[in-house]
């Protein structure tokens, strides 16, 4: 704030409270000064997104029956500062990153405008599920392709993953896709390949390695589970 605009909110508060009205030139001079040097200056009178240092005198005069200070405009201000800032997140500067001195530049003016009122903090982006939150041209994309991955990408990396490549190429043969279930013989949790176990002297299992095609046990219990289910509510897998 300015001279001006802190002699006016001297009248303000002076019709608020009497006690601070400075009847002599001289003192009346002091006390503008005082409060000058002890308010930030980029502290404005009011923003159009919450502050009031009047709304702040105000509220002081109605709980407090102290006069009033500058620190009791600056406390509230200094909060309201750290608030803005505290839900700001820095949006990516609109100029090349190479340019150090303009990308510094431009987020510091950002920040400045967000804690002095003059902008609205920018808050990250939250992430959308569910149909409202899929993009019209990725579903559109995924429909004429049939699946995220293109069929190209999809045959490069079947030698890389033998597993989910049987499990593509059951589905699409209409057989039951056995990663649905849970394995009993190697126990292998709904999506997971089943693994080669082997029992040792003591018991215990020996050997994990994953295997590309699923337990004969697996494959039966899949089928079984298919065929209880009624023919609409029959989907293929998300591969």
């Amino acid at each position: 704030m300015d001279r001006r605009e802190i002699a006016a909110l001297l009248a303000y508060i002076g019709r608020l409270d009497p006690r601070t009205i400075r009847t002599d030139q001289g003192e009346a001079r002091d006390q503008l000064a005082q409060w000058h040097e002890l308010l930030d200056d980029d502290m404005p009178m009011a923003t159009p997104h919450g502050w009031d240092a009047r709304a702040a005198a105000l509220r002081h005069v109605q709980v407090s029956p102290y006069p009033i200070l500058p620190a009791d405009i600056a406390r509230p201000w200094k909060s309201y500062r750290r608030d803005r800032l505290s839900r700001h997140t820095d949006p990516t500067p609109s100029v090349a990153p190479d340019d150090q001195a303009a990308w510094t530049a431009e987020l510091v003016g950002a920040r400045r405008a967000v804690a002095t009122g003059a902008a609205q903090p920018a808050q990250a982006r939250a992430i959308t599920s569910g149909r409202d939150g899929v993009d019209p041209r990725l579903e559109a994309r995924l429909r004429e392709i049939g699946s995220c991955i293109p069929p190209a990408a999809r045959a490069a990396l079947a030698p890389y993953r033998p597993a989910r490549a049987a499990r593509e190429a059951a589905i699409v043969q209409g057989k039951p896709d056995a990663l649905s279930v849970r394995c009993e013989w190697c126990l292998a949790q709904p999506g997971e390949p089943c693994r080669r176990r082997r029992i040792g002297p003591d018991g215990g299992a020996r050997g994990t390695a994953p295997l590309a095609t699923p337990h004969p046990g697996r494959l039966d219990l899949a089928a079984s589970q298919q065929a209880q289910q009624p023919e609409q509510a029959r989907q293929p897998a998300t591969a």
